[in-house]
């Protein structure tokens, strides 16, 4: 078994977090392991001297906060990298692969607003900051009447422009705003029902080279067998979708004992038009899980319109 292992992650504090939450699973169940954790700074990541201006903004495309960390583990400079799964998109470079899974934490949305109590509240014209496609068509699609504004930043930065009145409101994804200790500031948690959140929202992933048997048996030990199937549903909708963060998808996968439940859905931008469907039946293995995923990626695809995605 390796006695040392090194752990490629962003160097954002609730990266470094969710990192860490991984090496405290590990040191539990091999608690001789040396692990090191390697800070690596991805195209998704701030630059601080061109103040907002994002790496990804000048290098664009999907996986932004992923592909310098998967270079490095092909590489063999670091052996595995730690993701938010929301970021993730929906195909991985060849040679390497996810399926280790820490417990799904809290999937939902939250609404962080200093002036109102609710997104029914706000009148006509409010602002609304958010990056995220999904939340902008999700939200369009709702509660036209309002303005969306982009509005980047990590969890912190964004929590502080919404205080300081750059914006009415805001959303976080409750996880994240958990781990960092940041959740007095949530005005309210949004129902799966009535805001779908991101595929993979709430779950920290760690991707592995394909062939690596040995790193992958460390972490056999703290995988969640139960957030790995519905990850599996997830994704696999979304492989059909062709879709990313960058795209406005949701999708959301719960497990009731064997009975899964998955709901998809697609918007507009602008929030004109959408489109969901949902599916429920028995999951007893991976097999099971894809294959709800594809059946529903592959009803909804048809129903949509050329170019939304």
């Amino acid at each position: 078994m390796a006695q040392k292992l090194r752990i490629g992650t962003r160097g954002s504090r609730l990266a470094l977090t969710q990192t860490n939450l991984v090496a405290e699973s590990l040191r539990g169940a091999h608690p001789d392991l040396d692990i090191e954790i390697v800070e690596i700074l991805t195209s998704g990541d701030w630059k601080p001297s061109d103040g907002e201006k994002r790496l990804m903004e000048a290098k664009g495309g999907k996986g932004q906060f992923a592909h310098e960390i998967e270079q490095r583990i092909l590489a063999g400079e670091v052996d595995c990298g730690v993701h938010s799964m929301k970021d993730m998109p929906s195909f991985l470079p060849e040679g390497l692969k996810i399926e280790h899974f820490l417990p799904r934490a809290d999937a939902r949305d939250a609404f962080l607003s200093a002036k109102y109590k609710s997104l029914e509240a706000m009148p006509e014209g409010a602002t609304v900051g958010t990056s995220s496609l999904r939340r902008q068509a999700f939200l369009l699609a709702k509660y036209p009447h309002l303005k969306v504004v982009p509005f980047r930043g990590n969890v912190p930065t964004r929590i502080e422009k919404m205080q300081q009145g750059q914006v009415d409101a805001t959303f976080l994804a409750m996880a994240g705003t958990d781990r960092l200790g940041l959740s007095q500031h949530i005005t309210k948690i949004l129902a799966p029902e009535e805001f779908l959140p991101a595929c993979g929202q709430g779950v920290i992933g760690i991707e592995l080279r394909s062939g690596d048997a040995e790193i992958a048996a460390l972490f056999d030990k703290i995988s969640c067998g139960r957030t790995a199937l519905v990850m599996i549903a997830e994704r696999a909708a979304l492989q059909v979708l062709d879709g990313s963060c960058h795209t406005p998808v949701g999708a959301y996968a719960t497990l009731d004992v064997d009975q899964m439940y998955l709901r998809v859905a697609v918007a507009q931008p602008d929030g004109s038009e959408f489109f969901s469907d949902e599916i429920k039946g028995p999951v007893a293995s991976v097999e099971d899980a894809r294959t709800m995923g594809q059946v529903i990626g592959h009803r909804l695809k048809p129903r949509l319109p050329e170019g939304i995605l």
